[in-house]
């Protein structure tokens, strides 16, 4: 599985699956009608609570992205517009995050946009 879980992060598990799921998505390292693990699976090979894995298809599923159904399992959505309900302004807030953290690290504007560059030519290849 292309999921990363760090369990000293301070970002919570459930979070840490769903960014993976949709970074995976935009990579191509998934893509629309695979399956996924069913969230019994997907906990028994992180090793952690059912609960968390449900949580975060439930959220990739209020996303879009994902399609949970008790016949098929849980299916990367075939919808060309994965995310169409995501709040915008969410990444207003990260993005304000991480300017913050750029700053206090001394990281100038330059280098940081430089970075950014480089992040979406690798991710769009």
């Amino acid at each position: 599985m292309f999921l990363e879980i760090d369990f000293k992060s301070d970002l919570p598990i459930y979070e840490q699956i769903r960014r993976g799921i949709i970074i995976g998505l935009a990579n191509g390292q998934i893509n629309p009608g695979d399956k996924l693990p069913s969230v019994r699976e997907m906990a028994e090979n992180i090793g952690i609570n059912l609960h968390t894995v449900n949580k975060a298809y439930k959220l990739l599923e209020a996303d879009g992205v994902l399609t949970m159904d008790r016949r098929y399992g849980s299916l990367i959505s075939e919808e060309k517009n994965a995310m169409k309900d995501f709040d915008t302004d969410k990444i207003s807030g990260e993005l304000d995050y991480l300017l913050a953290i750029c700053k206090l690290k001394g990281l100038k504007k330059e280098d940081f946009i430089d970075r950014i560059n480089k992040k979406w030519e690798n991710k769009n290849d």
